[in-house]
């Protein structure tokens, strides 16, 4: 393959390539090179030079206090990042120009995409291929100076009139986003005003947050030249549900399912049952990789969709994780904690690693399938309020350090503390109207 691929990109037009690395929070930081360039890179594995400050800062391009990988003191270096040749896609609203995602090596734990590739190889090393995708719930805003102004009016979940009414970008969605490797099994409408929820075809893990990445790159590329723009933020607005971005995963070996058993009351089967008992006990002290900011946590209310306790069911949406078992080769888990403000490629390590430390420690399920409305459930592990409680949770985790290392908590903590640390020392609108004349 590898000689395929070089062949492929010194015979293809043009000068340019793209490739991007995608940071803390989730967001891609691309550059474009000239072939030779990559080519190069590629013919002697040694890398390729990226500036290490795509993780030394936040989502602002605001540098990291107290970062021990890189900073003011390392003077921001260039690293060698590679190149993964099996991510070669064309993007096709760029003339189709040869675009690869690339990570650090799995050495180096700050890289979310390099964590997750260490997880799946556990998973194989045990036996199973892990198969995952996400889904994501996007509102869409008319581009103001400033206000956002949804596309559309009313609460319409599943519409005919309003997906008819953007006919045009629904199916521009569906075929850029299939042009760019990046498929979907369906797109509708959700609950409020100019919101939508796509799924992303199923697939094995890493290309499943590859495609989880990229589909949201995507999405705010295609939405702009229709005018609109794509906002992934978990609770844009108090009146209206959140934006989700659920989990659907389980392990196979490659036509068998180890999560289903006919048997089994729910067809569950054991295997699936350490699994999500492995979720339930350490999920809890990994919530800043499943709820990474300040907002993540306003989409978590009673009523909303969203769960708030660590609740499991069958077909049950008020539940924290629910079965789906309808058909038995398709039996999975849908962890529906995350919201569509996940990095994926840190949602799906957390979600992964958490599993199988449940299939190693032989976690028994204990709690019971929650039957009917999970919110009303108030014997339930309650789900952290806000990022700071969820953080502090996390540093003094002793499974999260023997998931990850120390290296990749310190780090990823530390980041989340200054998010934290950035939100409190702002002044929002709600106090300057609260406080501004009356106080």
């Amino acid at each position: 393959m590898h000689e395929d691929i070089i062949y492929k990109l010194k015979n293809t037009p043009g000068e340019m390539i793209k490739y991007a690395i995608t940071d803390t929070d989730g967001i891609l930081r691309s550059k474009y090179v000239h072939k030779s360039k990559l080519i190069t890179a590629l013919e002697t594995k040694n890398g390729i030079g990226f500036c290490d400050v795509i993780f030394g800062w936040d989502s602002q391009d605001q540098v990291y206090e107290k970062n021990t990988f890189t900073g003011w003191h390392t003077g921001f270096p260039d690293v060698p990042v590679f190149i993964d040749e099996t991510t070669l896609r064309a993007v096709p609203w760029e003339n189709n120009i040869p675009f690869f995602l690339a990570d650090l090596n799995e050495a180096h734990a700050v890289c979310p995409r390099s964590l997750l590739k260490s997880q799946v190889r556990k998973a194989q090393e045990m036996g199973y291929e892990p198969y995952f995708s996400q889904e994501f719930e996007w509102f869409n805003f008319h581009k103001t100076d400033g206000q956002l102004v949804p596309m559309s009016e009313g609460m319409f979940g599943y519409s005919q009139i309003r997906t008819a009414q953007h006919t045009e970008y629904c199916q521009e969605l569906f075929e850029q986003l299939s042009s760019f490797d990046v498929p979907l099994e369906g797109l509708h409408t959700e609950t409020g005003p100019g919101v939508y929820e796509a799924a992303i075809a199923y697939t094995d893990a890493l290309n499943a947050a590859d495609r989880a990445v990229l589909f949201k790159a995507a999405t705010k590329k295609i939405s702009f030249e229709y005018d609109f723009m794509a906002s992934f933020m978990a609770k844009w607005n108090t009146n209206y549900p959140g934006c989700s971005g659920h989990i659907h995963q389980n392990l196979m070996s490659g036509q068998k399912n180890f999560f289903s058993d006919s048997k089994d009351e729910h067809g569950m089967s054991q295997l699936m049952k350490h699994y999500l008992a492995g979720q339930l006990a350490v999920l809890p002290e990994l919530m800043p990789m499943l709820l990474p900011t300040i907002n993540s946590y306003k989409r978590l209310i009673e009523g909303s969709w969203a769960p708030v306790n660590m609740t499991w069911g069958v077909e049950n949406r008020t539940t924290a994780f629910r079965i789906i078992n309808m058909n038995a080769a398709h039996t999975r888990l849908e962890t529906r904690i995350p919201g569509a403000d996940t990095n994926p490629y840190l949602v799906m390590t957390a979600c992964l690693a958490a599993g199988l430390f449940g299939i190693r420690n032989k976690l028994e399920l204990n709690d019971v399938a929650t039957v009917g409305n999970a919110y009303d459930n108030k014997q339930a592990k309650s789900i952290p309020k806000s990022l700071r409680e969820a953080t502090a949770i996390m540093k003094n985790s002793k499974v999260a350090r023997e998931l990850f290392g120390d290296d990749f908590v310190d780090f990823y903590v530390n980041s989340r503390e200054l998010e934290c640390k950035a939100f409190e020392q702002s002044v929002t609108d709600w106090e300057l109207k609260r406080y501004g004349e009356i106080i």
